[in-house]
């Protein structure tokens, strides 16, 4: 590294800000669903197919190209993301332009699913290791933006479909989105071997990894990851909240205008500020589990969450409504933010990608789960009560696995500390 300038690790957050803040518009895909049913006529289930295999190609995608992003670095691997992302958007405007479904499903749900899952997991790790210092800030900044995206997508994209239609919105925001992720990923780049951070020592970085009661637990491979109990025990309580909080996503309108009798504007505006929650929490959870730690968070979450879920059936008052729902998005956004900073403390860096990219399975399984459960359970009943009580009890197993898990890492610490008081 010798004459080589260290690049500002602040600009490496910023740049994972710039393709987190693209791919989140994902989130914003809803409205595109009244403007292709009103020019197709395609079904409202038909459209929100689309979205549900974009999660799932995100999650399939982050898994299988986790080795490829460590393997080949940041840079490379986010301009295949914006490739694959900018091309899936620009090719639904051709789909859409010549009315087929199949070739929408394709281009954004496919081809959009696999930059989405490549951007997503891309710059996370690279964030871990020039923070070595404030784990979960780091992530929290780069994910905050995936959270924050949709507040600022989808009254552009409402703006867009009504001037330009709807391939042409397509198609424009393809190229925006192709250009920021592409400049974004070419300023990514991993850490040095040696890299400390500005006011933090050598030694000091090597004691904060290596103590037996706060550092990593161990340095493993990501096919060594996924026989542990402790990968699993995250991989559940991240399908837990992500299932959870994707369904409440998905039908918040209805559900706040069947439920707290608010009118459709208001539930629209509070769909809008959902999305600011989703962001903050993101970051505002992620950068309290570096003083609270990890497994505390995780508790918090499921603690706060089925207290929720047990109210939101039975509040009518819009106020306290909104507030449940406000709640429950800032420990969804919370659990992505933080997951990265976990699987550290758990695993080490040294596969941190590929091992990201396996746990994000479970937000590929939830992503399929969360709206489905939710809209067949209420088109069954006409109501939301029954599937409010399925998530609490969801959500006590989540604890009890938020629980457990310290068991498991108390039992490895100690493990870890015995050689080591040996051999003193």
């Amino acid at each position: 590294m010798a004459g080589k300038k260290l690049k500002n690790r602040w600009l490496i957050a910023a740049s994972a800000v710039g393709i987190h803040i693209s791919i989140g518009s994902v989130y914003s895909w809803s409205v595109f669903s009244n403007p292709l049913n009103e020019k197709h006529g395609w079904a409202a289930s038909d459209i929100a197919l689309i979205f549900s295999i974009a999660i799932l190609f995100l999650g399939l995608s982050a898994a299988f190209m986790g080795h490829f992003v460590e393997k080949h670095g940041p840079r490379k691997s986010g301009m295949i993301a914006a490739i694959s992302f900018g091309l899936g958007m620009i090719g639904s405007g051709f789909a859409d332009g010549i009315g087929n479904l199949y070739l929408l499903y394709f281009f954004y749900g496919v081809l959009g699913g696999i930059g989405l899952g490549i951007g997503y997991i891309t710059p996370v790790s690279t964030l871990v290791k020039w923070f070595p210092d404030r784990r979960g800030l780091a992530t929290g900044l780069a994910i905050m933006g995936f959270g924050f995206a949709s507040m600022i997508a989808s009254p552009v994209m409402e703006a867009l479909i009504n001037n330009i239609g709807i391939s042409g919105t397509f198609y424009l925001l393809g190229a925006i989105y192709f250009v920021v992720m592409f400049s974004s990923s070419l300023y990514l780049e991993k850490p040095p071997a040696d890299y400390v951070p500005k006011g933090m020592t050598q030694e000091e970085k090597k004691e904060k990894e290596e103590n037996k009661d706060t550092g990593d637990l161990a340095q493993l491979t990501a096919n060594e990851a996924v026989k542990t109990v402790r990968f699993w025990a995250l991989w559940i309580m991240l399908f837990i909240n992500v299932t959870c909080g994707i369904a409440i996503i998905s039908v918040a309108s209805p559900m706040a205008q069947s439920i707290a009798g608010m009118t459709a504007g208001a539930a629209a505006i509070m769909v809008g500020i959902m999305g600011v929650f989703n962001g903050l929490g993101r970051l505002g959870w992620a950068s309290a589990s570096d003083y609270i730690g990890r497994p505390n968070t995780y508790t918090t979450f499921f603690v706060l969450q089925i207290a929720a879920f047990v109210l939101l059936p039975n509040v009518t008052n819009a106020l306290i409504f909104q507030i449940l729902i406000f709640v429950i998005l800032s420990c969804y956004g919370g659990g992505f933010a933080s997951i990265p900073a976990f699987i550290g403390d758990l695993f080490g860096t040294k596969q941190l990608g590929a091992i990201h990219g396996y746990i994000l399975t479970a937000w590929a399984a939830a992503g399929l789960v969360g709206p489905s459960v939710v809209t067949r359970i209420e088109e069954a009943t006409n109501s939301y009560a029954l599937t409010m009580y399925i998530f609490t009890g969801a959500f006590v197993v989540a604890l009890i696995v938020s629980l457990l898990i310290r068991v498991n890492i108390k039992k490895i610490r100690e493990e870890n500390a015995a050689p080591a008081e040996a051999t003193s």
